[in-house]
């Protein structure tokens, strides 16, 4: 009897073994625990029937019984969950399809409600990026078209013969020199939003970076009658930086800040070491930005402006963030109690580990 009972429990088990290497073959996923739910039912019957021979009545029924209410339950479970993927997969066939505004279902059994939640989590995201695209390009549009339609109109007058080539030749100069801020900023922007800008770090003086810089925006400070000051602490330790990102990111805060710097003002850049990090602040004297404002300042294309009537492109803050935070650092915007506006963001000190 006990012979009988090991080679029927054994065999159970190889059938077993067989049938769970065979069920991942089956094409569907339906059909995979349709075929577990009646092989759990009817393989410990089988083996129950063979290795009991001529078993009670009562205890085979009861056997035949259990299972039955097992294979039954399987089916109904396997249905329920089906029909919970079958949901979300509609869901993401219409997500597919362009709909971002579609959304799955976040009930169900535990894991498939956590499936529903990431899916409309990646949808939202998804509908906020195109949202992005779309005034990326709208925005994009109007500020390349200004350019261009002063162009054309002053070659048309040069073409004309209306027009003095004295005054407009520098103008056409000036109008090419804000096209090709402009696809600059937008190529950088680009790059720092697929992920793909390339810093080529040393160690640096930012002091003599920041000196440098504003030395580069004395004639216009002069013209504007808006004073330059720098202030920069002694023995600044150096940091490890791309240095022409880091004069880019300075060229766009201090670009901004005489923009906004009426006559008179002044335009301070301030460099201090802090734990871990040299924090530079560049300031101006300007009205400032309501401080609702201050987080949106940083969205491409933001202008305070609701007219757009403000000169610039729009893309400095972004690319400054995106160049900053690309280093490991920080970047925010906030007021100051005695007017103006402050821009300030940190580089990390060069480490010993680093340095290695």
């Amino acid at each position: 009897m006990i012979d009988v009972a090991l080679v029927t429990g054994l065999a159970t088990l190889v059938c077993g073994l067989l049938g769970a290497l065979l069920l991942p073959r089956l094409p569907t996923l339906r059909l995979q625990i349709v075929a577990l739910a009646v092989a759990a039912t009817l393989l410990p019957m089988a083996a129950v029937t063979v290795g009991m021979g001529s078993a009670d009545p009562t205890f085979t029924a009861v056997t035949v019984a259990a299972s039955g209410a097992a294979l039954v339950g399987a089916l109904i479970l396997g249905q329920v969950v089906m029909r919970s993927i079958e949901r979300l997969r509609r869901a993401s066939v219409v997500l597919a399809s362009g709909d971002l505004g579609a959304r799955a279902p976040e009930d169900g059994p535990e894991e498939i409600a956590e499936l529903g939640v990431a899916i409309n989590r990646m949808a939202a995201d998804l509908d906020e990026a195109s949202d992005a695209r779309r005034r990326l390009i709208a925005w994009a549009s109007h500020d390349l078209r200004t350019p261009l339609a002063n162009m054309q109109a002053m070659l048309e007058a040069l073409e004309d013969g209306l027009g003095d080539q004295e005054r407009y030749i520098p103008a056409l100069r000036e109008q090419v020199r804000t096209l090709d801020s402009l696809v600059d900023d937008l190529f950088e922007l680009a790059r720092i939003d697929a992920g793909r800008l390339t810093l080529e770090l040393e160690e640096a003086d930012l002091g003599g970076l920041a000196v440098g810089c504003l030395r580069g925006f004395e004639a216009e400070a002069k013209a504007r009658r808006v004073r330059l000051e720098a202030e920069v602490a002694a023995s600044l330790p150096p940091v490890r930086c791309a240095p022409d990102k880091v004069e880019r990111v300075l060229l766009n805060l201090v670009t901004n800040a005489l923009r906004h710097t009426p006559g008179d003002g002044a335009v301070a850049v301030r460099l201090a070491p802090a734990p871990n990090e040299i924090r530079v602040s560049v300031e101006d004297s300007g009205e400032g930005i309501p401080s609702e404002s201050l987080e949106r300042a940083f969205e491409p294309f933001w202008r305070g402006d609701p007219s757009r009537s403000a000169p610039g492109s729009g893309l400095g803050l972004a690319v400054a963030r995106g160049l900053i935070q690309a280093h490991g650092g920080r970047v925010w915007l906030e007021r100051r109690p005695e007017g103006g506006t402050r821009v300030t963001f940190t580089l990390p000190l060069v480490t010993a580990d680093k340095a290695r």
